[in-house]
């Protein structure tokens, strides 16, 4: 690919992907950046949502992307998340499991009325897990092929 940029996905336990891609779609706290090679250089953070790259010559790979920040220089894409998985490392059936049950947990805390501080604390972190889950759902129903993650460019060992 003559005209990419490198980019490097890490979280604090592993390193998830690092590669040579065209584009990049982050979900920045306020809204969706595009990065293309040669871009300016930015520091933004990043919200929990699908993470696209975009090579020349394969399908976008997705990951889902659990807040973090996201460094862009010329040539150079780091992205430090809390949280992230490749598409293909995402269990669909669970994923939608742990969806059900952060449905099922915010309907309740919901439904429980007026709240104490602490109780409304819980519908705060039961909607975060709500939109976790949702984001790893998504994420995962993008899946292209059932190539293992190992088969894919820029894949690292695990």
């Amino acid at each position: 690919m003559p005209d990419t940029l490198r980019l490097e996905i890490l979280t604090i336990e592993r390193q998830v992907f690092d590669d040579e891609v065209a584009m990049v779609i982050a979900p920045a706290a306020e809204g969706l950046i595009g990065v293309l090679p040669h871009h300016s250089p930015l520091l933004t953070t990043l919200d929990h949502g699908e993470l696209e790259v975009r090579t020349d010559s394969a399908e976008p790979q997705f990951f889902a992307i659990g807040g973090g920040f996201l460094q862009v220089l010329p040539d150079h894409v780091v992205v430090l998340a809390d949280l992230a998985e490749h598409a293909d490392e995402i269990d669909l059936e669970q994923a939608e499991d742990a969806h059900r049950r952060a449905e099922e947990l915010v309907a309740e805390r919901q439904a429980a009325g007026p709240q104490a501080a602490e109780e409304a604390e819980d519908l705060v972190r039961a909607r975060a897990a709500l939109r976790r889950s949702q984001v790893r759902v998504n994420v995962a129903r993008r899946r292209g092929s059932r190539r293992t993650v190992s088969e894919l460019p820029g894949a690292l060992d695990r």
